[in-house]
């Protein structure tokens, strides 16, 4: 759906203060007090001139910013796509209806191929054929091959066409509360559509998110409008590079209320880098289960001055944790260099490193810290139910 296009600009008019022209002369000598009052006139004038000038220059400065924002827009909007998933579904005996799902996308290169990443709640239990993916241009394309991971929402498609131009990739690690940034999308809809906000938050990871949740959280909070539709969209920053993929809202009435959240890029690269590679996304695995419920009283038990960390409350017999000394009551302070800030804070951390790598561990143990090893393994081979779509 073509939708028109307005533009905004600012356009500053001068005060021009003409002289009229005389049509008579009169000789008058002012008094004294009506030349104070010319005087002040004079100087009200001038104080006058002086603010509109000012003005000018902030306004100019303004526009230099609103004109970072135009080609910031401008670099982007190529890699971002709307897409359209539909499929016929049985709804009862003898009834079949018509499921349909809109949201966002945003183009990447990994090993040198073309690739459409967007939420897995998008496009799930469809097809290739029932997925229309339409272009900046308004080239629509389906993928040649899709996967998708369970764990994170993160979904990954093929694509093939002249011309793609891939997003430029930030580190979302980098950012930090109070970053300017952009959503792009297409909410309800309305494909091409911009919307400006901060970076409010990080490190949400206790949202519940649709029948079957989403494992590993870390999300990051915005208040850049977020609307259905915008689901898989890019988070730009003021360089033009994505630091996130918009997913979910917090709202009572189906649409945008000031917060919104966006998966961090770096972890959405992760993933689609493991589906290109090896089909599926494989994780580490420490072998440990963690207090959910670690307060000040227990912090305190342990000589900690707060609860932060991940407080082990169990180990899996013959997991990494074991083998690498680690008791119950112990408290991870860091894993590999990271500071843990709780126990679903260690769960994505852990998820994100390398399998089989050994990794530096700071546990808190008998008040003090200890520094310890571990050597994570594949989460595959302890977990019954692997949690992976097949790449179709």
């Amino acid at each position: 759906m073509r939708m028109p296009r307005h533009r905004s600009s600012y356009n500053l008019a001068g005060l021009t203060l003409a002289a009229g022209t005389a049509l008579g002369l009169l000789l008058h000598f002012p008094t004294a007090g009506q030349a104070q009052q010319g005087e002040v006139r004079s100087a009200s004038m001038t104080s006058r001139d002086q603010q509109f000038e000012s003005l000018a220059r902030e306004v100019d400065q303004f526009q230099r910013q609103a004109n970072i924002l135009k080609t910031v827009i401008k670099l982007v909007s190529p890699s971002v796509v709307h897409i359209d998933a539909e499929r016929v579904e049985t709804l009862g005996r003898s009834r079949k209806g018509l499921v349909e799902e809109a949201g966002s996308g945003v183009i990447i290169e990994v090993a040198g191929k073309a690739y459409v990443l967007t939420n897995r709640h998008v496009i799930k239990n469809h097809n290739k054929a029932d997925i229309k993916i339409r272009l900046y241009d308004n080239h629509e394309l389906h993928p040649q091959q899709i996967w998708s991971d369970p764990d994170t929402d993160i979904a990954l498609m093929l694509v093939t066409a002249d011309d793609l131009v891939p997003a430029r990739i930030g580190d979302s690690d980098q950012v930090e509360i109070g970053d300017a940034v952009l959503a792009m999308g297409s909410p309800f809809g309305l494909s091409r559509s911009v919307t400006s906000g901060i970076i409010s938050a990080k490190g949400r990871r206790d949202l519940k998110l649709g029948e079957q949740g989403v494992r590993l959280q870390d999300f990051l909070q915005t208040d850049a409008a977020i609307n259905p539709g915008n689901s898989g969209g890019p988070l730009i920053n003021m360089r033009g590079e994505v630091v996130g993929m918009n997913t979910a809202i917090v709202s009572n009435s189906g649409g945008f209320e000031g917060i919104g959240f966006s998966i961090p890029i770096n972890m959405v690269m992760v993933v689609a880098r493991h589906l290109v590679e090896k089909g599926v996304v494989v994780r580490a695995f420490l072998g440990v289960t963690y207090d959910k419920n670690f307060d000040a009283e227990m912090a305190t038990r342990l000589g900690l001055p707060r609860p932060y960390g991940a407080r082990i409350e169990g180990l899996t017999e013959g997991g990494p944790a074991e083998a690498a000394k680690l008791r119950v009551d112990d408290v991870i302070l860091k894993f590999n260099g990271v500071p843990v800030d709780d126990g679903d804070h260690l769960v994505n951390i852990v998820s994100m490193t390398e399998v089989n790598k050994s990794v530096p561990v700071i546990v808190w143990r008998d008040g003090q810290e200890v520094p310890l090893t571990a050597r994570v393994g594949d989460a595959a081979r302890f977990r019954k139910t692997p949690l992976v779509d097949n790449p179709r």
